[in-house]
């Protein structure tokens, strides 16, 4: 339960994410619910997809959807007024989410199938895959394919959580491997404004 309420916690996060966005390109409502949506289940989704799971996690439990029409109509509403909320609030809930969505990612893929190098790629999908849409979306470079140290947390997050479940420890130190794992290291590159080399061709 504890899990599933992060979950949910995560959802409004990465729409509220999604709803900021629209509002600097001036969406909207109904652009502005749909970039939220896509950010907050679009990821998810895609695994759910690749990996046959039925119904869809969203169709099977229509909370998320919910969620994620309050968290829009709420940020519309709240983003207006002007007060002022630190910088790092939002990345810091970001992260949290990113590593419980990586976790949960994971552990579908293995009750799925039983390769390891795909379920850390269906936990970095189900992370970093709704923001891919987002941006994508929104005609920006998604900030995975950036210098950001993002999808990396999520890759990393996933070889510790997939490592501890082949030196079989027990399910649950797995997943917490994995959460903790990510979430250090992404906030880790928020405090310390961590970057990757770029790749850049000479002019």
């Amino acid at each position: 339960m504890f899990l599933y309420l992060i979950d949910l916690f995560g959802t409004a996060v990465f729409a509220v994410s999604g709803v900021i966005l629209a509002g600097k390109l001036r969406m909207d409502p109904f652009g502005v619910i749909v970039l939220g949506g896509v950010t907050a289940i679009g990821g998810g989704t895609i695994r759910d997809i690749m990996l046959d799971a039925t119904p869809i996690f969203w169709i099977h439990d229509t909370t998320y959807l919910w969620v994620i029409l309050s968290t829009c109509f709420l940020t519309m509403m709240i983003v207006r007024r002007p007060k002022r909320i630190p910088w790092w609030v939002l990345p810091v809930c970001d992260a949290i989410g990113l590593a419980v969505f990586v976790g949960i990612g994971v552990d579908k893929a293995l009750a799925y199938q039983d390769s390891y190098l795909v379920a850390v790629m269906m936990g970095v999908l189900t992370g970093c895959g709704g923001g891919i849409i987002r941006d994508v979306l929104a005609r920006e470079i998604p900030m995975v394919l950036r210098h950001e140290v993002y999808a990396t947390a999520c890759i990393v997050g996933g070889i510790f959580h997939t490592t501890a479940i082949a030196l079989e420890y027990n399910h649950q130190i797995a997943l917490l491997a994995g959460l903790v794992s990510t979430l250090i290291i992404r906030l880790g590159a928020i405090r310390w404004h961590l970057s990757l080399p770029v790749f850049a061709m000479n002019k």
